[in-house]
């Protein structure tokens, strides 16, 4: 069990209460110690996290001029509990526990269940952390197909000559998109050392992300070991970047954001550079998460107009290497599989996820049709013996739901 809580640990920031009062933000407003220390408290984040606007600098993605709204389905209910192995849980308590802020289930391509609390309603734009990195990927597919990128197969610095000399020379694009990258990089939150919280000191002061990440190195060869690198995908952004000769705001507006029909103004964090924050700055409203969610059970088709190839949403939704497998030697994350900037849960029925700490969700059923997007500011995080921070056990959740199972 603690190998499997292990692995989400590793699926974006961490707000580190301890030194947060000693980050001073590039920004204009007011970012005293005091408020900082307040705003990163875990027992403040169910309000921090609905307002990151507040403490860094973002880019705004307006709703889509032509918005989608989901046709009402027959409203189901929720199992009243479910299991995993030898545990049982109630489904209310275990979503209380867990500190939802936002849960929706999207059957058979209409909104089924909907609910909010802790502050968050429909309309308001929040954090999703790693979920981004999902998005981020969609991207990469967008500027294959239009020519934009050649291949996969081409090397980081091909298109990011200012990496050269790093950890990321000679690596391949779909290497980094695999998170087997071979970049030494510590992810561990609890040590304000460690990479993670060294990149994250950088970009509250507004630092440029670009140089950090030319700053990394190797410690593995390149496509051989399955590590959750969050640098890794801020190297897919500069990469698209580059490539398209856009910002990734204004790439995602026109060729995702609008097209899928998003409901709700949006905005996308960024450094002093105005570089986003690729590996987990998107704050969003629910329902245009799982907006993402259903683009994908459609095989990134939308209303009959194909958005994503739908060879890259195959690609991306599969583990097909050795060292991606759920159960490699050779990964880092034991119970589960990685694809192209998605985790790939063990078993039959083809489902995905989009993760992001502090149980940020985008689980997509290709079986059952169903989508489930779920916003939590989950204070057990921390805690990785605490089954109500677990990712696994909202598998099971996610699967009771999808299947109408009551244990």
């Amino acid at each position: 069990m603690r190998n499997t809580l292990k692995f989400i640990s590793t699926t974006c920031l961490i707000f580190l209460c301890h030194w947060a009062g000693s980050i001073h933000l590039g920004i204009a407003q007011d970012t005293s110690p005091l408020t900082i220390r307040q705003a990163f408290d875990v027992a403040n984040i169910e309000t921090t996290f609905l307002q990151t606007e507040e403490l860094l600098p973002h880019k705004d993605i307006p709703q889509s001029p032509h918005p989608f709204i989901f046709p009402g389905g027959t409203p189901i209910h929720l199992p009243d509990s479910f299991a995993l192995a030898q545990m049982a849980f109630g489904t209310e308590k275990y979503l209380d526990s867990s500190f939802t802020q936002g849960l929706i289930v999207i059957q058979d391509d209409s909104l089924v269940y909907e609910k909010y609390g802790r502050g968050q309603t429909a309309s308001t734009p929040r954090i999703i952390w790693s979920v981004t990195k999902s998005y981020v990927s969609a991207l990469m597919g967008i500027a294959i197909e239009e020519g934009h990128i050649e291949s996969i197969e081409q090397t980081i610095e091909e298109y990011v000559p200012e990496l050269k000399g790093s950890g990321y020379e000679g690596v391949r694009i779909k290497d980094v998109l695999q998170m087997s990258s071979g970049i030494k990089f510590d992810e561990t939150y609890g040590d304000p050392d460690s990479d993670i919280n060294r990149w994250f000191t950088a970009f509250c002061a507004g630092d440029s992300q670009d140089k950090f990440a030319a700053s990394l190195t190797r410690e593995r060869v390149p496509g051989t070991f399955n590590k959750y690198v969050s640098m890794d995908t801020h190297v897919l952004g500069m990469v698209l970047t580059k490539a398209t000769g856009r910002s990734l705001t204004d790439y995602l507006q026109e060729k995702l954001w609008n097209p899928i029909g998003s409901e709700f103004d949006a905005y996308w964090l960024m450094d002093n550079e105005k570089m986003e924050m690729a590996l987990g700055g998107l704050n969003i409203c629910l329902r245009d998460a799982a907006k993402l969610g259903l683009l994908f059970l459609h095989e990134g088709n939308w209303k009959g107009k194909q958005i994503v190839p739908a060879s890259w949403i195959a690609q991306s939704t599969r583990s097909e290497e050795p060292h991606l497998q759920p159960n490699s030697k050779a990964s880092a994350h034991p119970g589960i599989g990685y694809g192209y900037q998605w985790w790939i849960p063990d078993g039959e029925e083809g489902e995905f996820l989009a993760i992001g700490v502090f149980n940020q969700y985008i689980y997509i059923n290709p079986t059952t049709k169903t989508v489930i997007a779920k916003h939590s500011a989950n204070k057990n995080y921390y805690d990785g013996r605490n089954p109500y921070r677990n990712t696994q056990v909202h598998l099971a959740l996610f699967r009771a739901i999808a299947h109408g199972e009551v244990e």
